[in-house]
């Protein structure tokens, strides 16, 4: 047997713990410990160590171990050591031929299980001694389902204010589930979206698991302009593969949508969110959304129904082939190329009604350098807005800006 065996243990104690794990507590010449984890330990004769200084505790052990015959230490710390815990550190400063190992439920766990949860496509995420910065990318990414360690700082008042700052596209329903596994334990169903006033009184023991969930406003009560990326479908393993409400505000207005205007086209639509807007604001006008993925087609089909909006017709296919046939445009707005940008910059400005727009969302350098060369070719004066924005989220007790896309909006105006 190894000198030192790692003990997971949960709240219910020993009771929790097999036969041979509870012998070897028992034979334990040396048993460490926080002092919440000794206590779940009934008192008998043997030593006991408080793991408070980590290199005092560490030097405590070594003598033990070099000063005691057949020394047996027992390292008592939470659910499985080698998932978020004392393990990988008692790792650094032994070797592996000295330690054994005996997980326990860990708080992931019984939180799924509790929960009646599959949770092996769940992300873990630990903001246990660190701040929630690392939350951001997985809630951009609109992660199914997310695990999150809190503490003190980083606590479920402090996940709702960053959600709330980041104005998702997604939503999530959200459980505390406190004191796992002992006789006080509760899960607290919490509503991330509504604003923190008071904290109620939580178990300092406690895990948070967001679940994905759709949520959509009822159309009464959609802003006329500007709709939330939220409110639209999206694609599922990218929800924030879309052109942002900030942006799309911007596009919208260098559009410069009239009363008279009859046709528009929206070229690589994607999930449809500008076409959306643009059928919702020109209600006279008929919008053509291509998009050249099936996926992408039937996202915008959603969303064109989940707004009731009859003047927007979803085409799959790829431009400019797939822009053949259809009426010549007053409006265009490019959002997507398919790595067919200059081609559909050609058919586009060459159908364009009279005194028409063309707009066209840049992403990369390079796009833009082409776009910039075949209007110097084309000896057409472009428009460039160069869209910089940043959202406030929250970090520790203050904020701080979490950068968009930059985007660059290129338009082109026609006589």
């Amino acid at each position: 047997m190894t000198p030192i065996h790692v003990v997971g243990i949960g709240l219910d104690g020993l009771a929790g713990l097999g036969t041979k794990v509870q012998a070897i507590i028992e034979t334990a010449t040396l048993l460490v410990g926080s002092d919440r984890h000794l206590q779940l330990i009934p008192p008998g004769e043997t030593p006991r160590l408080s793991l408070g200084d980590f290199n005092a505790t560490l030097k405590a052990i070594q003598t033990h171990l070099a000063t005691t015959p057949d020394p047996q230490v027992v390292i008592l710390t939470s659910g499985d050591p080698l998932f978020y815990g004392l393990g990988r550190w008692l790792l650094e400063v032994f070797t592996p031929d000295q330690l054994t190992f005996h997980p326990h439920l860990s708080a992931v766990q019984l939180a799924f299980s509790r929960l009646k949860l599959p949770w092996q496509d769940a992300v873990i995420y630990s903001a246990h001694g660190r701040d929630l910065a690392g939350l951001v990318p997985l809630l951009q990414q609109g992660v199914a389902k997310i695990a999150i360690y809190t503490d003190g700082e980083a606590n479920i008042a402090a996940i709702s204010r960053l959600y709330q700052a980041l104005r998702l596209p997604v939503s999530y329903c959200a459980w505390v589930c406190q004191a796992l596994g002992s006789e006080d334990e509760v899960i607290l169903p919490w509503d991330l979206a509504q604003p923190v006033t008071e904290l109620p009184p939580l178990h300092p023991l406690n895990l948070v698991v967001l679940l994905r969930q759709p949520q959509r406003l009822p159309l009464k009560e959609q802003p006329v302009l500007g709709l939330g990326d939220d409110q639209f479908f999206t694609f599922g393993d990218r929800p924030s593969l879309m052109t942002k409400r900030e942006v799309r505000v911007l596009a919208l207005a260098e559009l410069a949508l009239t009363s008279s205007i009859e046709t528009v086209w929206d070229v690589g639509a994607g999930t449809g969110s500008v076409a959306v807007e643009m059928a919702r604001l020109a209600p006279q006008a008929t919008i053509y959304a291509i998009e050249k993925t099936a996926i992408g087609f039937q996202l915008i089909e959603r969303n064109r129904k989940a707004f009731g909006l009859t003047n927007l017709i979803p085409i799959q296919g790829a431009a400019p082939q797939r822009l053949s046939g259809l009426p010549p445009p007053d409006r265009v707005f490019i959002g997507g190329s398919g790595g067919q940008l200059l081609a559909n910059l050609d058919y586009c400005w060459s159908h364009l009604k009279a005194g028409g727009r063309v707009v066209l969302a840049i992403a990369t350098l390079q796009h833009q350098g082409q776009v910039l060369q075949w209007c110097q070719t084309h000896q057409i004066s472009p428009q460039v807005l160069q869209v910089q924005l940043s959202r406030s989220v929250p970090l520790g007790q203050g904020h701080r800006l979490h950068p968009l896309n930059p985007v660059t909006l290129i338009t082109l105006s026609q006589g």
